[in-house]
């Protein structure tokens, strides 16, 4: 026992010397107030690494929620920092060069921190909570080693204030941004991947007339990268109590629920981004853009980016030009392009963090009235049974006589921007006759099935998007049915229909059954085809016709895909009615073949080939077909699953694995009390050494959502430990 002790007294002296050395670097006054703050937060984490952070304030709850996350997996805290405020080429290189000067288009550090100074105090207190409580993790974890951030700062939140991946800035197209700024590059169209999966999400909002036990349902189901945000509980003493999916590195719920209500985002085609062509000289050694009959000259900044490279860091300096309407991202012919897109980070913040603290529609209303929501769509539920489809709330008031869909005369002042729609302009819906709403990534014209609104009320530039595959499916789960319960909300979000098949099989075996009997295609497809037939277009870990759906539609689609998306049809629509017998059988024998050879036989069930994989925490990961992985059934939401799976082989490997999809996963009931089961992909940590590295996998393979431990009495016989920060 005596030498067990002294062992422990060791250990601890490292640490606390450790400690020390670091502390040593940091102001006594910042480390004093560091650890006052870590005494009024509390962090139990749950039997699946789960944390649930209190703290006295909102602001104590911040500190705690974002060391809590930096525990979990700070590297992806620290990327999408260097993302957000374009600093990635100081970590990565040359690679991220382009990247970083199209956020340096939008973000500039001493705007940012002007506009922290002036921002509302009660959020100046998050921001400087949020900073704190990565500087007092990194204070206490001297083994951590940031790859460029050595010490946040509290504006930094603001350049990452949305939560959504990939933002409005990232629709800048990297090539033609380096084609203007770069002279001598000639970009290149990449060619299109039109079986990629898309990032989206499912949300769907069931009011009390449809459920068993008359409480409003909510499914709150993000398609994103996994791994993309942390899952967590925020309360304090002054009216936060928060749970859901955090994006890594922001200090609010993102995607979930409180006591009085939830709120799930979808990916929009609402038209909240232009581009305008202006008409640009040279005069008197200044760049001037026509603007009516005025000239005006161009706004001139410089952008130094810094890269990392073998021999050391160097800069990169840029003299970067915008236009009132935005910056100049590209140009065509002589023209330039300017972007307009949403920047207004202090509201979006205020918006972002103000819903997790709504506890009722009328609350919920007045934070969307901000209008910094761009591309989301939202839904919503609460505890007194109202249900919602709130549009994405940033949408342009635009002169109708111009086609949005195309960059626009930036010389006609008729095409500036006239401020934004109101709320009541914009087709939100609530508490609809159908009893239900939701959103696949489709338009919001099919939102409540038949009590949707009609797009002809509204200007064509609200919205652009067309019905999925998926809202198909959603239709087909929600409609008529009436006494919805959790589980069985659960049950429609994992149903495994395909209607991507509905009408395309049918053209396929149309084809087969049109061949002569000497034609020696018809022999070789027999046994395909007949699978096919008999398929009830159901995906399973066990059938062997998902796995030739899936391939032969991969194969199809290849083919014909630069047709479909030039006919202005879906790509299902174009394969059942346009594509040749011989483009439909061909893509059979070559996803037959394709089976054959690297799976042995064509008559593979799916859950051989559909796998996922955790081997270890990089945010770019190294699938391995000799390393452990887990069959999956659910598959790729282009073909209508609604529990979506992007999965393709990767590295040379003969299976394909998961990167994009379901991540986090809740069903939520709203009453007296809420009740509530999810899942994360994979597991709470990025650490391979934690066991929540990968114990939520076989669960999210499955679709076996576990309860939510909302309320501290749900926690009892559910805590692994409790403790403070820098404890």
């Amino acid at each position: 026992m005596l030498k067990y002790f002294l062992r422990s007294i060791c250990l601890i002296s490292v640490a606390l010397c450790l400690a020390t050395l670091t502390f040593a670097q940091n102001d006594p006054n910042e480390l004093s107030r560091w650890h006052q703050q870590a005494r009024n937060v509390t962090i139990t984490r749950d039997d699946w690494g789960i944390a649930h952070v209190v703290g006295k304030t909102d602001a104590d709850a911040v500190f705690g929620a974002i060391y809590a996350q930096a525990e979990d997996d700070f590297n992806r805290i620290e990327t999408n920092y260097l993302n957000a405020i374009g600093r990635l080429a100081e970590a990565e290189g040359e690679k991220a060069i382009w990247s970083d000067l199209r956020q340096r288009l939008f973000i500039d550090d001493q705007e940012i921190k002007r506009q922290y100074l002036e921002s509302p105090e009660w959020l100046r207190k998050l921001m400087n909570a949020w900073a704190d409580g990565l500087n007092y993790y990194l204070a206490t974890h001297p083994s951590v080693k940031p790859r460029v951030i050595t010490k946040f700062e509290p504006w930094m939140p603001l350049t990452f204030s949305e939560g959504s991946i990939g933002g409005d800035i990232e629709s800048v197209d990297l090539g033609k941004l380096r084609a203007f700024y770069d002279k001598g590059f000639v970009a290149t169209n990449e060619p299109i991947d039109f079986t990629k999966e898309p990032t989206g999400s499912n949300g769907f909002a069931i009011s009390p007339s449809n459920t068993k036990n008359k409480k409003a349902l909510l499914l709150i189901n993000p398609h994103t990268s996994f791994f993309f945000r942390s899952e967590l509980q925020m309360t304090s003493g002054e009216g936060l109590n928060a749970y859901g999916a955090s994006t890594w590195g922001q200090f609010f719920i993102y995607q979930g629920f409180n006591e009085h209500c939830g709120w799930m985002h979808t990916t929009s085609a609402a038209d909240r981004i232009d581009e305008w062509i202006e008409t640009v000289e040279q005069k008197d050694g200044k760049v001037i853009y026509k603007h009516g009959t005025a000239e005006r000259p161009m706004t001139v900044r410089e952008v130094l980016v810094k890269v990392k490279t073998a021999s050391g860091m160097t800069e990169r300096k840029f003299s970067t030009f915008r236009t009132h309407h935005g910056p100049i991202v590209r140009a065509i012919g002589d023209n330039w392009i300017s972007v307009g897109l949403m920047n207004e980070p202090v509201k979006a913040l205020m918006q972002s963090y103000g819903r997790t603290k709504a506890n009722n529609y009328s609350e919920f209303k007045k934070v969307m009235e901000l209008q910094a929501n761009s591309s989301n769509a939202t839904l919503y539920a609460d505890a007194d049974g109202n249900t919602a489809y709130f549009h994405p709330n940033f949408v342009p008031r635009r002169d109708s006589k111009f086609d949005w869909t195309k960059p626009v005369d930036g010389s006609d002042p008729a095409a500036d921007w006239k401020g934004l729609l109101s709320f009541d302009e914009l087709p939100n819906v609530k508490n609809p006759g159908s009893g239900w709403v939701y959103n696949s990534n489709n338009h919001p014209w099919s939102a409540a099935g038949p009590s949707s609104l009609k797009k002809s009320d509204f200007p064509k530039y609200v919205d652009n998007g067309v019905e999925t595959a998926r809202g198909l499916h959603a239709i087909r789960v929600l409609k008529d049915k009436k006494d919805f319960t959790l589980e069985t909300l659960r049950d429609a979000a994992y149903d495994s229909y395909l209607p991507w098949f509905e009408t395309t099989i049918p053209a396929l075996v149309k084809a087969w059954d049109a061949l002569p009997a000497s034609d020696p295609m018809k022999a070789a497809s027999a046994g395909q085809i007949a699978e096919l037939r008999k398929w009830d277009l159901r995906w399973s870990v066990e059938s062997v016709p998902t796995s030739l759906g899936n391939f032969w539609a991969d194969e199809i689609i290849k083919k014909i895909g630069a047709a479909a998306m030039g006919s202005g049809m879906s790509f299902e629509d174009y394969i059942a009615t346009k594509a040749t017998p011989d483009q439909l059988l061909q893509a059979l024998s070559a996803a037959s073949n394709r089976l054959t050879a690297n799976f042995g036989k064509w008559q593979t069930p799916w859950g051989d080939i559909n796998r996922f994989q955790r081997i270890t925490g990089d945010i770019v990961h190294p699938f391995d077909d000799a390393a452990p992985s887990i069959p999956v059934g659910f598959t790729s939401g282009n073909l209508g699953s609604l529990a979506s799976f992007g999965a393709r082989p990767y590295n040379g490997s003969k299976k394909w694995y998961g990167t994009s999809g379901n991540s986090f996963v809740a069903v939520v009931e709203f009453g007296k009390t809420v009740r509530a089961k999810a899942v994360t992909a994979g597991g709470e940590s990025g650490d391979v050494r934690s066991k929540h590295f990968n114990d939520q996998a076989l669960r999210y393979s499955t679709g076996s959502l576990r309860d939510v431990y909302f309320y501290p009495s749900q926690l009892k016989g559910h805590t692994e430990r409790t403790y403070k920060p820098g404890n």
